[in-house]
């Protein structure tokens, strides 16, 4: 899976939940029961949700939206995630990660696909979320200024 960024996903029930919430896959490969590896080309957006529990709860509860690295881009590391990804939003806990799984909801609403949304909502979304104060919706309007604005500079 050269060139591309590579997650590796998890599911035990009810002890490691590794998944994607979105994002384009381009490749996969099943290396065992509870274990896959995807794929996604450099540029695209994806969203990668952790849970992990013992025997006494819940352990571990993030979200990263990340965009694929590019060759020779800077990025962050995140686990499983390998070489790493251009660091959109990063929460931790559980009511900040329903609260973006809440606003991936309401962009699906839309009927906008989540890792076509512009890549400066995700980082609102994140600084909003962080401070504990609402953010923005992501309208259709929004959608067309970004993707305008994404044509008119290539």
């Amino acid at each position: 899976m050269s060139g591309r960024t590579t997650i590796e996903l998890t599911w035990i029930e009810g002890r490691i939940e590794r998944w994607l919430r979105f994002g384009r896959i381009v490749q996969e490969a099943i290396k065992s029961r509870c274990v896959r590896v995807v794929g996604i080309d450099p540029g695209n957006i994806f969203a990668f949700v952790r849970w992990a529990a013992n025997d006494y709860g819940t352990v571990e509860s993030r979200i990263d939206i990340l965009q694929a690295v590019r060759p020779g881009e800077r990025y962050s590391t995140v686990p499983f995630v390998t070489p790493g990804g251009v660091s959109l939003l990063r929460l931790s806990g559980w009511p900040k990660v329903e609260a973006v799984l809440l606003c991936i909801d309401q962009i699906e609403a839309e009927d906008i696909p989540p890792e076509d949304a512009c890549p400066d909502h995700w980082r609102h979304v994140h600084n909003r979320l962080s401070c504990n104060l609402e953010p923005r919706r992501y309208t259709p309007f929004r959608h067309d200024a970004w993707l305008k604005r994404r044509a008119s500079a290539a």
